[in-house]
């Protein structure tokens, strides 16, 4: 469900004091949870019913303090960083406790805010959570689910380590059968564990439905679970481009990301190869806005590679963007292209997109089947088919009015000052639910006294 934003503060008393924490912050580490955890910060901090403070996790990359895990973050005086690369993935935890206990502990504690909002553990582990429970007690704690790590294994994408078959549940056989290397029996650990420190929340979230029904059915309770949708914070709109020449056609196709075997490039670049030459004419490109292919592993590295060379002058890299850059970027853009072969949850670029009036063609899966109505907003394909993906590309260049047509069935996406006050809402009824257990609990007791 969607909770909405509650009225404004009688007074100063009813100001929530609210930290938010990230495990990346979005001007060293761009990433869609970082975007949308500092959004929401952005967003309370424009609310007069909120004061809100941001913390962000930094690795070994980012110089850190010999004395303290905390430091500064540029000029602001409501955001920090906190410094942690002793990190076990496994089981998303901080093995350096000791930094958690001192530092985070006592600035959990000084602060003492009514709210804390984790939107992610990497790097900073699940203790975290632990650590603020005990440190300020009566703080309602909240969780963001951005994807699966919590009961997936492999980069939290439900995906199999061979040939990237979806994965439609997490057990222990069945992340041993992606890691025969790792005993059923520590998967079975890892639930627990991680189980065990997420029940310290009093709240959930999740940008879209099927990610909150995958968590529910994995075993978080349902009645603490919301569906909020992040909120985008972009100032400018992109004007549309207007096609020159005698065809008019929406020909100018895009792919913004990273460029990681999960996100399907290699499925894009095969469909445009193999787009009959007599349909893409002059006038057709594919421009990819992303970068960290060096990163990514040899053998995809050398399939991007063979590709490119099959669609020759058809397809040009502009490296990576800043999302401040996106305005700019769309001016170029017709249609949005996403071909992930992983369910994704809440992309910010379908937002993006459709905030600059632009049509996607995504795999019809997961939150993005969610977020694109297909031949209402945007276009679904079959995941990781270029086939089909080649199909529509044909369809949308032979047929211009498709554009047109979609086009006009795009709605506006929610802003972070929308997003911000949903947020509001939620913490204020949980706050609420939390207040009446304690009055009940201490009649009881006096009662029973």
């Amino acid at each position: 469900m969607t909770v909405a934003a509650t009225p404004e503060p009688a007074n100063a008393d009813d100001m929530l004091r609210i930290l938010v924490v990230s495990h990346g912050h979005p001007t060293l580490s761009f990433g869609g949870a970082e975007i949308a955890s500092y959004n929401l910060h952005l967003g309370l901090k424009a609310s007069p019913q909120a004061q809100s403070f941001f913390l962000a996790r930094v690795d070994g990359q980012y110089p850190g303090h010999s004395r303290s895990a905390l430091m500064g973050a540029g000029e602001a005086d409501d955001e920090l960083l906190y410094h942690a690369d002793d990190y076990d993935p496994f089981l998303i935890s901080n093995r350096n406790t000791n930094d958690l206990l001192r530092d985070f502990r006592r600035f959990v504690r000084t602060l003492n805010p009514d709210v804390i909002h984790f939107h992610h553990f990497i790097g900073l582990g699940l203790e975290a959570l632990y650590v603020a429970r005990e440190a300020v007690p009566n703080a309602a704690i909240f969780v963001t689910f951005h994807e699966f790590l919590p009961m997936c294994h492999h980069h939290g994408q439900m995906v199999k380590t061979s040939g990237h078959r979806l994965c439609e549940k997490a057990s222990p056989i069945s992340c041993h059968g992606c890691f025969p290397e790792i005993d059923p029996g520590q998967f079975l650990r890892r639930k627990q564990f991680v189980q065990s420190m997420l029940a310290l929340a009093d709240g959930y979230i999740s940008p879209s439905h099927f990610l909150a029904e995958r968590y529910i059915r994995w075993g978080i309770p349902a009645e603490k679970f919301v569906v909020i949708e992040n909120g985008l914070n972009v100032p400018e709109r992109a004007d549309i481009r207007k096609p020159a020449g005698a065809n008019a056609r929406r020909s100018k196709f895009a792919y913004f990301g990273q460029m990681t075997p999960y996100k399907g490039i290699d499925v894009l670049l095969d469909a445009v190869q193999r787009v009959p030459e007599a349909v893409w004419g002059d006038d057709a490109t594919l421009t990819i806005f992303g970068g960290n292919l060096e990163r990514q592993p040899e053998a995809f590295r050398n399939k991007v590679s063979d590709l490119l060379e099959k669609t020759e002058d058809r397809v040009r890299f502009a490296g990576a963007y800043e999302n401040k850059d996106m305005p700019t970027l769309m001016r170029q853009v017709d249609w949005v292209m996403m071909p992930s072969v992983w369910w994704e949850n809440s992309p910010v670029i379908i937002q993006e997109a459709f905030f600059h009036g632009r049509p996607l063609i995504c795999s019809g899966i997961g939150g993005m089947a969610e977020k694109v109505r297909d031949n209402v907003d945007g276009l679904h394909v079959l995941a990781g088919s270029p086939e089909d993906l080649s199909a529509k590309m044909v369809e949308v260049l032979e047929t211009p009015s498709i554009w047109t047509r979609l086009h006009s069935g795009i709605q506006q996406p929610k802003s972070h000052i929308a997003s911000a006050g949903e947020h509001l809402g939620y913490y204020r009824l949980v706050i609420e639910l939390r207040q009446a257990d304690q009055t009940a609990l201490t009649g009881g007791l006096q009662k029973s006294a």
